[in-house]
């Protein structure tokens, strides 16, 4: 892929970030995200690309736009695409932290196409070092990464989605003694901020969407860091779904290498402030943009700081 694309990238994220930030704390949560999806789809058909989603907003029946499948760009390089316009609807309306626009490529198979079910993850940074893992038990993971790092286990911090299901982690956590925190919402985020020395964050546990468990991997395979992630099923329905994306052993602990793999381009916008990027700031006449344009090829990871000066209202339509 051309190196060119990944700026090219920032330009897709940054649209659909501009456009959630109309909706942030106005409580509507359908219409931060439509607004996210109606700009990023612009957006995406301007490049020079031929490309399949394969992490989207849905399957076809369930999304008019950007679903599963949909082909997307000008004409190009063939390349899959995943994508969250915005990862974070809640997180928007409620005009919370670490709501962000999110999108990454990857040469044809590059990224697992996961199905639109629950996906258990772990992630911290143990330098490529197998330490922690979904094949043992928390507390066990807990105590092991704390060996680890050589520190004492009420040192670590364990992110946590704040869930009714987590009820039973939480408790194990805090009966090691670790700290936790808790997150409305946003686990691509968080499971990137598990792997960053910048961040306080030092493992990352718990279910949240498989679409976004695909999403996090192109991050991480852009920075380092490890990631496993098991898809779970509660019903027959969600079974048959995963085996038209090609599922077949629905016990698998994925890789990182499983779930996104190649050269892979990452870019992310922030949309309300967050651990690792900054909210949109509009001003009378312009907006700024906080984004950050990754690439496993190169290893090179670039924050870009966007004005955009243009009739802010224009963002309304």
């Amino acid at each position: 892929m051309d190196r060119n694309l990944a700026i090219e990238l920032v330009r897709v994220s940054e649209f659909a970030a501009l456009a959630a930030s109309k909706h942030i704390g106005r409580g509507n949560e359908k219409a931060a995200d439509q607004a996210a999806v109606d700009a990023m789809r612009k957006c995406l058909n301007s490049l020079t690309i031929s490309g399949t989603v394969v992490i989207g907003e849905g399957e076809r029946d369930e999304a008019p736009m950007l679903y599963i499948g949909e082909k997307v760009g000008s004409g190009g390089p063939k390349v899959d695409i995943a994508l969250d316009p915005l990862e974070g609807t809640t997180i928007t309306a409620k005009g919370g932290e670490n709501a962000m626009a999110v999108i990454a490529l990857a040469q044809e198979g590059g990224f697992l196409n996961a199905p639109d079910v629950y996906m258990k993850k772990i992630s911290t940074n143990t330098n490529n070092e197998k330490v922690v893992s979904l094949d043992q038990d928390l507390k066990s993971n807990i105590i092991d990464l704390a060996k680890f790092k050589k520190i004492n286990i009420k040192d670590l911090v364990i992110c946590i989605l704040d869930r009714d299901r987590h009820k039973d982690e939480i408790e194990i956590i805090r009966s090691t003694g670790a700290r936790i925190k808790m997150i409305d919402d946003g686990d691509v985020s968080a499971v990137i901020s598990s792997v960053l020395t910048s961040s306080n964050i030092d493992m990352y546990y718990g279910i949240g969407g498989a679409p976004e468990g695909v999403l996090a991997a192109a991050a991480l395979q852009c920075i380092g860091g490890n990631l496993e992630g098991q898809l779970l099923f509660n019903n027959e329905d969600e079974i048959k779904r995963a085996k038209k994306t090609g599922v077949n052993d629905f016990n698998k602990i994925y890789q990182l290498n499983d779930l996104a793999m190649g050269d892979i381009m990452f870019s992310a916008t922030g949309v309300t402030d967050g651990t690792m990027l900054k909210g949109i700031k509009i001003t009378k006449n312009y907006a700024e943009t906080h984004s950050i344009v990754m690439r496993s090829k190169t290893g090179t990871i670039r924050h870009i700081n966007g004005e955009h000066n243009f009739d802010i209202k224009q963002l309304d339509h």
